[in-house]
């Protein structure tokens, strides 16, 4: 991508079970202040799934009028409070607009809006069910939402690739940048499907850990690890050339967006192995970096021992054994869909600030031929780093982060 000109992350917020905004998120992230807890949004005894990484103080009222809370899911909430963080942050003067755009990826889309509507359509008859459901369970609603709020009129779009959505969506955003279809990118990925109807969809789909006790729920890469954990929150960053930002005084740049790949695993039976691998040197050569210089890797960390096990191969097919430090701060909040990896970025751009990885936590009994990051922070020179996404049925995205 740097080929194209130097794309920049100038703006961040975030919406995580550990901490609402970025700073927030951040220091609970450095000192290993974990979001997950057994699930109390509802009763969940009859579930197999009892915990869950909940974001329960964020005060929706705070930041949005009545109007706005009638008609959208709490995942539309947490995209529209973290897009206004991020805009302040970055310093974007409102009503710019016309070559101003939005990129975000979703998964599950407004699960709880929708199990309500359902709800009132069975229980009550079809003319009780809000008009807003049309469009607040759908996957595209937070692109509309931010643009209409920040009166962005930029070519914009959606992506839904699982939790390698995230990432993508950010890539992308940084290639239309790079190509002048937009000056500036408002991007990012929110989930909140902690509600009866998206904890039953994920345990049916298998992965999700059934261990009740959140301290033991989800270790990734542990032996003893027995699943993931389903997570709610996301993250939004501003994305602009270097040129531009420079033009328009921003404030900072957090990072520049180096590099990205992504692939697809070949069907079952197919001879052929994953495709984490594959991407990871894709993303190294669309940046023009070298395995040698990537200092550190955020991981996808799965929590399941034979994905967990791919992950530990791809890194060391890349890098070698135990070749660079691994982190995966997402132990801290669980694995958030579409929003897991935007946040993890927004970790990747802090260390890069603060020289420093935090700690992954849960895990105890790691394979040896992985650096993890573990207990406490790590200090280190960091110039390069990488984060990694894979979605359920086979993505891969990997994202090459550098220091400005």
């Amino acid at each position: 991508m740097s080929r194209g000109g130097a794309v920049w992350v100038t703006g961040m917020g975030a919406v995580a079970p550990n901490g609402i905004g970025v700073e927030d998120y951040w220091d609970a992230t450095l000192q290993g202040r974990s979001g997950l807890y057994p699930i109390s949004r509802f009763d969940a005894s009859a579930y197999p799934v009892r915990v869950a990484g909940e974001v329960l103080d964020f005060d929706a009222a705070r930041y949005l009028s009545p109007r706005l809370l009638a008609q959208t899911d709490r995942m539309t909430r947490y995209a529209l409070a973290a897009a206004d963080w991020a805009v302040a942050d970055a310093d974007v003067r409102p009503g710019l607009g016309a070559d101003l755009g939005v990129v975000t990826a979703a998964a599950a889309g407004g699960f709880e809006f929708g199990q309500r509507e359902l709800g009132k359509l069975w229980g009550e008859g079809p003319d009780r069910v809000s008009a807003y459901q049309s469009f607040a369970w759908f996957y595209a609603v937070n692109t509309g939402q931010i643009s209409i709020r920040h009166g962005l009129r930029g070519a914009s779009s959606v992506l839904v690739s699982g939790q390698a959505g995230g990432l993508d969506a950010i890539a992308q955003s940084a290639r239309m940048v790079r190509k002048g279809t937009n000056s500036l990118v408002l991007t990012g990925g929110f989930e909140a499907s902690v509600c009866p109807w998206g904890v039953a969809a994920q345990s049916v789909m298998g992965g999700a850990s059934t261990e009740p006790d959140p301290r033991w729920a989800y270790r990734p890469f542990d032996e003893r690890a027995t699943g993931s954990v389903p997570g709610e929150g996301g993250a939004a960053l501003v994305v602009e050339s270097a040129a531009g930002a420079a033009e328009r005084g921003a404030r900072r740049a957090y990072g520049r967006i180096s590099g990205h790949a992504a692939t697809f695993d070949p069907p079952p039976g197919s001879g052929r192995g994953p495709g984490l691998a594959r991407a990871i040197r894709l993303a190294l050569r669309d940046g023009g970096v070298p395995a040698g210089a990537v200092d550190a890797v955020f991981a996808d960390a799965d929590g399941s021992p034979d994905r967990d096990r791919v992950e530990i191969d791809a890194l060391s097919e890349v890098f070698g054994v135990a070749g660079v430090p691994v982190t995966a701060p997402k132990s801290m909040t669980g694995r958030l869909d579409s929003g897991g990896a935007p946040l993890d970025v927004v970790a990747a751009l802090l260390s890069l600030r603060d020289g420093v990885l935090p700690p992954t936590i849960g895990a105890r009994s790691v394979p040896p031929e992985l650096d993890l990051v573990l207990d406490a922070p790590r200090e280190l020179p960091l110039r390069t780093v990488l984060v990694l996404a894979r979605g359920q049925g086979g993505f891969n995205s990997a994202l090459v982060l550098s220091a400005v």
